[in-house]
């Protein structure tokens, strides 16, 4: 075979390879969405009926639903009987160890609190990922955001771009920290809560506004599709951010964490890179490792 030959058949089989797996990935998009819209009209019809708080979590404050359990199991069942040897890390229940190297990462309700109290701003959060047990290694393949109470859906594949309703959607380039308006988040810890405000304290005046929406999973899809131009909290969970992480990034958004690195429970930053420079210098500035 000659050189020519040789160097042709690696390019063909690149793209062979390249083809299915953006094929593996559009069918763990689908199911995932499936599975997120089926979950997302049970939790809708569940609060249709009333909702009461089941148990707290990491404070008072901290609530989880029975409707945020029953959906988890439904779907880690719908996922199970899809894809029986994939691994499951969800909210609400202990880690499902797979065996196929792809991990489902499930935030069944993202948004309790406005759940609750009927606030129409909480979701259906399903990430695909590709890589061992910790969250550092992974490789996001799909993720699917639906808000049940406008119908919405926010969807990424990995390479492929990200879509709310079917709709392309870019998050917005070339805005100033100075007409940016930037969206976080507060723990559930008084003492976490007090921290975070003094770092709001100090960035509020360098915006041009901050909302609190309470999810974070629309909060990256809202950068996603220009609702917001950046977003910044900390104390999130890889549930918290795996799809909408995706999506965001999907969309042109830089989503990163501390000291530049990838998003931890320390700090998720997302916004366009421009943006996202100067988002992180003013908050350092207040204090954070960002």
């Amino acid at each position: 075979m000659s050189e020519h030959e040789s160097s042709t058949g690696d390019h063909e089989a690149a793209r062979a390879h390249g083809a299915r797996d953006a094929a593996a990935s559009a069918a763990l998009l689908e199911l995932a969405r499936r599975i997120a819209l089926q979950a997302a009209e049970f939790a809708l019809d569940a609060r249709r009926g009333g909702v009461s708080v089941a148990a707290t979590k990491s404070s008072p404050v901290d609530i989880v639903t029975a409707v945020d359990r029953d959906t988890e199991a439904l779907i880690r069942r719908l996922i199970l009987e899809a894809r029986p040897d994939d691994g499951i890390v969800g909210e609400e229940d202990d880690a499902l160890v797979g065996t196929s190297g792809v991990n489902w990462v499930v935030d069944p309700i993202d948004g309790t609190v406005n759940f609750l109290y009927g606030i129409p701003a909480w979701a259906i959060s399903i990430a695909v990922v590709e890589g061992s047990a910790d969250p550092a290694a992974w490789t996001a393949i799909a993720g699917v955001v639906v808000n049940p109470s406008t119908g919405e859906v926010f969807e990424a594949a990995a390479g492929g771009g990200a879509r709310l309703d079917g709709r392309k959607i870019r998050a917005n380039a070339d805005v100033s920290l100075a007409q940016a308006l930037v969206g976080t988040g507060f723990s559930y810890s008084a003492e976490g809560r007090r921290a975070q405000a003094e770092v709001l304290v100090t960035l509020l005046p360098k915006a041009r506004d901050v909302r609190r929406i309470g999810s974070a999973a629309l909060d990256l899809c809202a950068v996603a599709a220009g609702r917001l131009d950046a977003y910044y909290e900390s104390g999130l969970h890889p549930w918290d951010h795996a799809a909408g992480a995706l999506i965001a990034r999907e969309a042109g958004a830089r989503v990163g964490g501390p000291a530049g690195g990838p998003a931890t429970v320390e700090l998720v930053v997302a916004a366009a890179p421009s943006l996202s420079d100067e988002l992180t210098e003013a908050l350092r500035a207040a204090g954070v490792d960002a």
